[in-house]
């Protein structure tokens, strides 16, 4: 199990992912073996990673959640598939294995690839699809205050400026930085300028213009169980347009969420949560949710396996 120091490392990586370690021992009031070590055996206890990911509109991309119901039996195999698929980012089983959730990013203004094959099979049964929209909560647009035990001095001693909108044409060279960080966000600058051709310092500049013109930023992947919430939900909530925003903002606001976002589709508010356990969702949703305004409809459905995560595919833990 984690304690304090893992999640101030964890919150203090959340708020800049390439944070050096000195630079992280000096405002935790440690010393940078310690959070060397730490980072390590987060690495391999908490399969803890820094990513690095590009904003979907900079590179001419946008998301989409697919939801797949199959036919009895069918629900493992066509998961593996769409896990396996380059397209898919996140994939999750829900609702006791009767349904597949993934989360995919394609050429903005184009269908999905995954939407055109689908369909062709038989052990598909149903399936909708939602573009997202505005993200309220998750990735850069994280409160940097709700999501660990940092106090405010820290945080903002370790918080970038804030970046412009005027995103660059990408270069090779860039393209081949951003195709290391999106595995290795803690690539050093070495590494990057040998994938990338250039040298550590083209690398190192290239990477803080990429972040500052709102191309690139740093995401951090981890099990839930590190904050002791492993029962993971996703919601998803049919809002009154005009109430769309304040229920996202309200939303975004809550403990347990770790993604907000409005959607196309038959509902338009979506949001990935987690809780200690299942009386905790309860009590999560008869109160909280319940609240939130202009809500007619809410429609949950439990996590219970992860195949996919942040682009990788994971392995089934052990008994």
């Amino acid at each position: 199990m984690s304690d304090d120091i893992d999640r101030k490392i964890i919150h203090a990586l959340q708020i800049d992912g390439r944070a050096s370690f000195r630079a992280i021992a000096a405002i935790l009031g440690i010393s940078p073996q310690t959070v060397n070590r730490r980072y390590a055996d987060l690495r391999t206890t908490a399969s803890l990673r820094v990513l690095g990911r590009t904003y979907p509109h900079a590179v001419g991309e946008e998301e989409w959640f697919l939801r797949v119901r199959c036919a009895f039996g069918a629900t493992e195999e066509v998961a593996h598939a769409l896990a396996r698929h380059e397209e898919t980012v996140w994939a999750h089983v829900t609702s006791g294995g009767t349904e597949i959730v993934c989360t995919t990013r394609n050429a903005e203004g184009g269908e999905p690839l995954l939407l055109r094959n689908l369909p062709k099979t038989p052990r598909v049964t149903s399936l909708t699809a939602h573009c997202l929209l505005h993200t309220y909560f998750g990735g850069p647009q994280s409160p940097l205050d709700k999501v660990g035990p940092l106090t405010p001095q820290q945080i903002a001693a370790l918080t970038l400026p804030g970046h412009t909108a005027d995103s660059p044409r990408l270069t090779p060279v860039d393209h081949a930085l951003l195709h290391v960080l999106h595995t290795d966000g803690r690539a050093s600058t070495k590494e990057l300028a040998h994938a990338a051709g250039c040298s550590p310092s083209t690398a190192q500049r290239r990477v803080a213009e990429l972040r500052r013109r709102g191309v690139l930023y740093f995401d951090l992947d981890y099990d839930p169980q590190v904050f002791h919430r492993p029962r993971a939900a996703m919601l998803w909530l049919s809002v009154a347009p005009a109430a769309l925003d304040e229920a996202g903002t309200t939303l975004a606001g809550h403990q347990q969420v770790s993604f907000a976002a409005s959607t196309t589709g038959p509902t338009n508010l979506y949001a990935a949560v987690n809780c200690a356990d299942s009386r905790e969702l309860h009590t999560y949703l008869t109160g909280p949710i319940a609240a939130l305004p202009g809500v007619a409809q809410v429609e949950s459905a439990p996590v219970t396996r992860t195949l996919k995560r942040a682009g990788r595919c994971l392995r089934p833990r052990s008994p």
